[in-house]
């Protein structure tokens, strides 16, 4: 720890030289790396220059220093008298100077013609520039500054001006002022209109002032952050726009990214790679064949084969297949279809059990290298971060080349013997395993390796024998960055570079293969795509579109943060894509059979598939003296605020033009209604009914099948919330079955054909549906509230 006179000193000497507080300076020193790289650019300064620095210098350096990557740290001495010199005199040469060494740092020898104009150096702006070039701007935008005086945007004339070369090294406080000076002078003092409230937006006036129930503005709000500017719903074509924008390296600049190894070695593998792939963005999804894919992993499959198609680049399905004991057929072809599912085509698919040879090497030349070594400790042994050190750390490279040997040829049993890497991993486990034993066959390889790679040992190496550009994982793996550089470069491979992203969790739900089969077990779901769960057959079965998942997808954005989401936000973005694609049909829940009396059948009816959408496509509807409607679309007695079938009160059919008036009930023995007979009369000869219901005649039977949340909580693997386990937190009863009557129009539909239930919500057809009878799933509900009034 630092002496207090030795911290008083050299505060003092960072409040001298960089002009800072006495306050901040002893901040800084908490940073050792921060203020060591001061000093030494102070040491670099007093050799240069017998001066003491000005103001402007010693932010210059300070900032540098600041900004400086490991990769670069080697020019600091370089970029420090450039400072010096007057060549670097603003901020905007500094960053452009910092930007072109990591974009050249393959480059044996600096380019110094080249770096002088990538950083502006020998170009100098004056006041008179400034002040010309504003008037340009000023003039150019003249009619639309004196028509929106001080509510014009002065960025359009900053834009205009930074696209004059020279001008982009121009100091910005002063285009600034001289901007603000100009339209003063144009404009004169602010009158009382220009100090006066922008008048409030029309569409947010009528938004807020139109009849209807108030939004629900918390979960509004959560869908407006998440959302991308764009206001209608999202096309493909704007999430590639999205995509296209994250802020990752290109092909070839591994070098630009945080903690990439710049060892001349790295930087030729590298230079080898990018021959090889000629510039092409080459990312992967490697799942684990060992369950099904979930709601998270959607997020996963945008990210990983999005941003390759948004660059034109491509995406492989790589099945991470190391742990033969978990794996099952289903598990690799449900993987795959998923993924096409979501709309995309995989470049190619992989195994990582493909390359087990070239793994098994790379672990040789790790063990001759000194980098790994046989250890017989046991798993519990191994086990947390403060395992002791094993005895077999120190063997000899011949020793540990036998005993892998052995280990391949079947001459430990599991558990005896495993390879581990002499690495500390940022996390703090020391020594991760490379390969294990394991006597279980391969589904690919059969029985021909009893060693496996771990997940550790395997990733990052496939990675680099499949040339790919961008390692897109979840945050979990940060702290595993180092070692998958360290493993890369260990054995002289290309080494790419590994991008994280926030986790996607669902609230009321559980993902974990092992929760899932446990619900199965216990016979709370039925299978892996119960539409109960947040599987992605699950949400498939269920009826939720693709392109709706895609765009919920990307609408949380892809940040670092790792987000715990509602359901009723994923259910948002299906219900927009649904209201535009789900044709409409009449299905009634709850049937009550109702006779017009003096009804002349109509044979059939034209009913839009989209009645919203002026000339949609039609499907026929059949319209006999017998209908029937929906229970709760009838009251004995209805109050001021219902709007349906009274005896008191007509009610309209939708389509049919028919308003239907009470007459009688007829009951059956127990009290129930068996049918009402009413009166019909055309729209046009009746009195304008209070509301429309939905009706079907000559009907067929189906089954409706209605999900609620399975959970009680948001986090049902909570144990402070949720002490009992998850099992404990199931609710009681989400899963309502009805028999429900339907528009003929609909049978013969195929599995997963998805359709609104006009006033009930939408729904999609279940894969156990018969030839004899349709079974629906459904989807969500409608936008409004079900309460129909």
């Amino acid at each position: 720890m630092m002496s207090n006179s030795k911290l008083e000193e050299d505060a003092g000497r960072l409040v001298a030289f960089y002009q800072m507080t006495e306050s901040k300076a002893k901040e800084t020193l908490k940073n050792e790396s921060l203020s060591k790289d001061l000093f030494e650019a102070m040491d670099l300064h007093v050799a240069v220059s017998k001066e003491e620095p000005s103001k402007k210098i010693s932010n210059l350096i300070y900032n540098l220093v600041g900004k400086l990557k490991p990769s670069i740290r080697g020019h600091m001495k370089f970029l420090v008298e450039s400072i010096i010199k007057g060549d670097l005199d603003s901020e905007q040469k500094l960053t452009a100077a910092l930007k072109y060494l990591i974009d050249h740092l393959a480059e044996n020898n600096l380019n110094l013609e080249a770096f002088k104009s990538a950083c502006g150096i020998g170009i100098v702006v004056t006041d008179e520039d400034i002040e010309q070039i504003v008037k340009d701007g000023v003039t150019k935008y003249q009619s639309e500054i004196v028509e929106k005086r001080y509510r014009f945007n002065v960025g359009t004339i900053m834009t205009f001006i930074r696209g004059v070369p020279k001008m982009q090294w121009a100091d910005g406080s002063k285009v600034k002022n001289e901007i603000d000076q100009q339209i003063r002078i144009l404009l004169g003092p602010k009158s009382e209109d220009d100090l006066r409230p922008a008048a409030p937006d029309q569409k947010s006036k009528k938004g807020k002032d139109s009849k209807g129930p108030a939004p629900d503005k918390k979960a509004a709000a959560k869908v407006e952050k998440a959302a991308k500017p764009e206001e209608t719903l999202s096309t493909e074509e704007s999430r590639m726009q999205v995509l296209r924008t994250l802020p990752f390296h290109q092909p070839g600049k591994n070098f630009t990214t945080d903690g990439y190894p710049t060892s001349p070695n790295v930087l030729t593998t590298l230079a080898e790679h990018l021959k090889r792939i000629n510039g092409q963005v080459r990312s992967r999804f490697p799942p684990e064949p060992n369950g099904i894919l979930h709601i998270g992993h959607a997020k996963a499959i945008n990210i990983n084969f999005g941003y390759a198609k948004a660059h034109n680049g491509v995406c492989f399905l790589r099945y991470d297949d190391t742990n033969p004991e978990k794996e099952e057929e289903r598990f690799f072809t449900s993987i795959k279809d998923m993924v096409e599912w979501l709309g995309y085509t995989p470049y190619k698919i992989t195994h990582s059990s493909d390359y087990f040879n070239e793994l098994y090497e790379f672990a040789v030349v790790l063990i001759k290298k000194g980098l790994a070594y046989v250890c017989h400790q046991t798993a519990e042994e191994v086990k947390g971060f403060d395992a002791p050190p094993s005895p077999y750390r120190d063997r000899t490279v011949a020793i540990n080349l036998a005993l892998f040997e052995d280990m391949k040829n079947g001459m430990f049993a599991e558990g005896e013997a495993t390879l581990r890497m002499r690495i500390t991993l940022e996390e703090g486990k020391k020594d991760p395993v490379a390969y294990r034993v394991r006597y279980v066959p391969h589904p690919k390889q059969g029985s021909k390796w009893c060693i496996y790679p771990t997940y550790d040992f395997t990733h990052c190496l496939v990675d680099s024998l499949e040339d790919i550009t961008h390692s897109m994982c979840t945050k979990e793996f940060q702290n595993r960055r180092s070692s998958y550089y360290w493993l890369c470069e260990s054995v002289d491979t290309y080494v790419p570079v590994q991008w994280e992203y926030g986790r996607l969790n669902m609230a009321y739900t559980v993902v974990s293969k092992r929760k899932i089969a446990k619900l199965i077990e216990e016979k709370v779901v039925e299978d892996w795509d119960d539409p109960r769960l947040f599987t992605l057959p699950a949400l498939r079965r269920r009826g939720f579109p693709a392109e709706a998942v895609n765009d919920f997808c990307v609408r949380m954005g892809i940040t670092g943060a790792t987000i715990i989401v509602e359901p009723e936000m994923l259910e948002a973005c299906v219900r927009d894509r649904l209201n535009i694609t789900a044709p409409r049909t009449m299905v009634v829940m709850d049937p009550i059979k109702v006779v017009l009396h003096n009804f002349n059948p109509v044979n059939n009816l034209d009913v839009p598939d989209f009645p919203s959408v002026p000339n949609s496509s039609t499907h026929k509807v059949a319209f006999r003296n017998v209908i029937y409607i929906d229970q709760d679309d009838f009251r004995e007695k209805a109050d001021k605020d219902y709007k349906r079938f009274a005896k008191n009160q007509p009610v309209g059919l939708r389509h049919a033009g028919v308003v239907i008036t009470f007459q009688d009930i007829v009951r059956r023995p127990n009290g129930s209604i068996d049918c009402i007979n009413v009166k019909a009369a055309n729209v046009t000869d009746a009195p304008k009914p209070k509301g429309f219901i939905h009706w079907v005649s000559d009907p067929i039977e189906v089954e409706v099948r209605l999900y609620e949340k399975l959970f009680k909580h948001k986090n049902p693997e909570d144990q402070t919330q949720v002490p009992n386990g998850f099992l404990s937190d199931c609710n009681d009863n989400t899963l309502t079955v009805k028999n429900a009557l339907a528009d003929k129009h609909i049978k013969g539909s195929k599995p997963l054909t998805q359709y609104q239930f006009e006033r009930v919500g939408f729904f999609a057809v279940d894969p156990d549906s018969k030839s004899d009878k349709l079974v629906f799933n459904r989807t969500v509900t409608l936008k409004e509230d079900n309460k129909k009034t």
